[in-house]
């Protein structure tokens, strides 16, 4: 295993750390969150916990059911206690990009529904502005995605419709929505490109999550660093 799926672990190991029993938990999306359910699976398995999980994507919820943690929904537990997700990009500020899993819009939903938002991620996804070398996230209503690529180039952007792998045509997400990658080059102002991508009729939601993140807990190829929003 590389020292990547080392990280990947212990920070998961780190996030479950605050669950306590009786909790209701958001269920990131994403290959470092998967851990994060499997570890919350084992902790409910040894301890007995009495915990219910909020998946943010379709697979989050088949692994959290693999995983042996009951599942629940926003209809009936409309605030939850703790989210733990992972993140594309994290700058200084704990300001994200998140989305390249196509889960953003629910990522975000279930992240403005809870107490606390804990995001794992390995040493990589740390940069000093959002954007470098990253594309942004838009889910977009298939009805509006000519007018809404139109509106980003004129911003300046480089949008990009996603395309599926090993299909042929768009990537539709959960939501029956298409997703435009947008290359903004290094973001100076994420709070306000954020606003301006969201006044754009049919643009669903943006993979900027600002001001969203409590806790970030960072993998190194040796120990884990804890970061906390102030």
């Amino acid at each position: 295993m590389s020292w990547i799926e080392e990280a990947r672990k212990r920070v998961a190991i780190e996030a479950v750390k605050h669950v306590k029993d009786g909790f209701i938990v958001g269920l990131g999306s994403g290959n470092t969150a998967a851990y994060a359910i499997k570890e919350l699976g084992r902790r409910i398995h040894e301890e007995k916990w009495k915990i219910l999980g909020v998946p943010t994507s379709h697979q989050a919820l088949r692994l959290a059911v693999r995983s042996g943690i009951p599942i629940t929904t926003l209809e009936e537990h409309p605030q939850l206690d703790l989210t733990i997700d992972g993140a594309d990009q994290i700058d200084k500020e704990l300001n994200l990009i998140k989305g390249m899993g196509g889960a953003l819009t629910r990522e975000k939903v279930v992240a403005s529904a809870t107490k606390q938002l804990i995001i794992v991620a390995d040493e990589k996804k740390l940069v000093e502005k959002l954007g470098k070398n990253q594309p942004l996230p838009i889910e977009v209503l298939p009805f509006a995605l000519p007018t809404v690529m139109l509106k980003i180039e004129e911003m300046g952007g480089k949008p990009i419709l996603r395309e599926g792998r090993g299909k042929v045509g768009p990537v539709v997400t959960d939501n029956g929505n298409f997703i435009i990658d947008a290359d903004f080059g290094l973001i100076d102002s994420p709070k306000e490109l954020n606003l301006e991508l969201k006044s754009i009729p049919g643009v669903i939601e943006t993979g900027l999550f600002i001001e969203m993140a409590d806790i970030v807990y960072v993998g190194k190829p040796e120990g884990v660093d804890k970061l906390k929003r102030e």
